[in-house]
């Protein structure tokens, strides 16, 4: 049985390799270019501009980075393996995509409440923002959000390492948390580490955001028509991120935990919505609703022209 963590694991999860694999490969490589052109194009645009240098900005800039990190964890191994004959992959990057994956998604719950804070600072106690919202403490919320979440994966990642695998083929097309699945026996201490990380990076910051966006939104009900409309446009693109990465977190429990007679093709299908539109919907929310960015990117578009 010990050689059996020593080597690859099959993924399951493809429909019809054969006949549609160059057409797979065609749409997830051209998906893949417009993740990278789109998350690029803000983050340089934020990078470039003085007047965007603001933790607002700061924070989208460093959300679209991950974006670009969550999407390489997937993208690259996806792309192999429709070109393969056998789509494998070794345990340990096996274990290393499952890191990368859950921590970097973690890491988008933590910059969604440290934005929801920043709002909430620069909406609700506008005097204090610049003495509340330094540099420090942007820089403080940055590495929390990428630290915290790695601290909690790294555990389960390392406890997966050493227990004995039964079952080599992953009924999925990446290594997300169906791989425990695959373990002999279920492990009380991943199953504790599992609720711990599920509290604390998914739970605790998505109700830390959810209450914040609510205080706002009852302090612009009882002001003007003006202030409502600023709340308006700067909370809303946080929220429909939130909403649109919490559905598809979601997503992720429910097709993992899926009973191995579902259709394998219903299955294909929601998995590939865990990591196709998020990545691409984040710097169209953020480039078409943020006025400023908004603004230097039609500049950039008309330049180019």
């Amino acid at each position: 049985m010990d050689e059996l963590n020593v080597t690859h694991i099959t993924l399951t999860g493809y429909v019809e390799m054969n006949k549609y694999r160059y057409l797979y490969f065609s749409v997830m490589f051209t998906v893949y270019v417009l993740v990278i052109c789109s998350n690029a194009t803000i983050v340089y645009l934020i990078w470039s501009h003085k007047n965007l240098h603001e933790p607002m900005y700061i924070f989208i800039a460093a959300l679209l980075c991950n974006c670009l990190v969550y999407s390489t964890t997937v993208y690259p191994k996806l792309l192999i393996d429709f070109l393969s004959e056998k789509p494998i992959i070794p345990l340990s990057a096996c274990l290393l995509q499952f890191f990368m994956f859950y921590s970097v998604g973690g890491t988008e719950f933590w910059l969604l409440a440290a934005m929801a804070f920043d709002r909430y600072v620069s909406i609700c106690k506008p005097l204090k923002y610049s003495t509340i919202m330094r540099k420090t403490t942007v820089k403080v919320l940055l590495i929390l959000a990428w630290v915290v979440p790695a601290c909690h994966i790294a555990p389960e990642a390392i406890l997966s390492a050493k227990t004995k695998i039964c079952n080599l083929n992953l009924n999925g097309i990446f290594c997300n948390n169906a791989i425990f699945i695959l373990q002999c026996t279920k492990s009380r201490s991943l199953a504790v580490l599992g609720v711990v990380a599920l509290l604390d990076l998914v739970i605790l910051p998505m109700l830390f955001t959810v209450f914040t966006y609510t205080k706002i939104f009852i302090l612009s009900y009882q002001s003007c028509k003006s202030f409502r409309r600023k709340a308006a446009e700067t909370c809303a693109p946080h929220l429909i991120i939130l909403i649109s990465f919490s559905y598809l977190a979601a997503y992720d429990v429910t097709i993992a935990r899926m009973e191995s007679d579902f259709p394998k093709t219903a299955r294909l299908i929601m998995t590939l919505q865990i990591f196709l539109y998020h990545p691409l919907f984040n710097p169209f929310i953020y480039g078409l609703k943020m006025k400023e960015i908004s603004k230097h990117l039609k500049k950039l578009c008309l330049t180019r022209v």
